[in-house]
């Protein structure tokens, strides 16, 4: 078992979309902000402090950021940004924490697709919160290896912070 003396610390920004009515429950930043730390305890190999911002916003809003960084023009889930380039961004400055990027999610798309998972808007949020974390930290699936490896990496972040798939749902 691997234990670290010092765990990562990650600070949460999160936004909602001015166009966006949001539930309280789905925008609680101190449960995100747990669920993020949680998550970079099970992924993040060193201690360190780091900073992310997380969006949910609309189909248009996730689409002219589709098209304008991707050139597909149509709404998607989840888009990452990551602030740095690499397979894990390194300590330079141990005093400052790093930024990795932003996470924006389609609250839209994430309802239609918890609708056909069979699972809660919530969880379906998670999945894909922990999806866009992963792709700042440096991971990719650009092929059905990498993806199913990716896929197994989002599950156990799910399991971590007590959220799994109900009956009959899948991802």
């Amino acid at each position: 078992m691997n234990i670290r003396s010092i765990s990562p610390r990650v600070e949460l920004y999160l936004q909602v979309g001015d166009s966006l009515n949001v539930e309280p429950e789905i925008i609680n930043s101190d449960q995100w902000q747990a669920w993020f730390q949680g998550w970079s305890e099970l992924l993040m190999p060193e201690s360190g402090e780091y900073e992310l911002t997380l969006r949910l916003t609309d189909d248009s809003e996730i689409q002219a950021l589709n098209s304008q960084y991707r050139q597909i023009d149509r709404p998607t889930d989840v888009l990452a940004f990551a602030a740095l380039e690499a397979d894990f961004p390194e300590l330079n400055d141990p005093t400052e924490p790093i930024y990795l990027g932003d996470i924006v999610i389609s609250l839209a798309t994430a309802t239609l697709q918890a609708q056909a998972q069979g699972h809660e808007l919530l969880t379906e949020l998670a999945w894909l919160a922990v999806h866009g974390f992963l792709h700042l930290l440096g991971w990719d699936h650009p092929d059905a290896d990498s993806l199913t490896a990716m896929i197994s990496e989002q599950k156990k972040c799910l399991e971590g912070i007590g959220l799994g798939l109900g009956p009959g749902s899948e991802f």
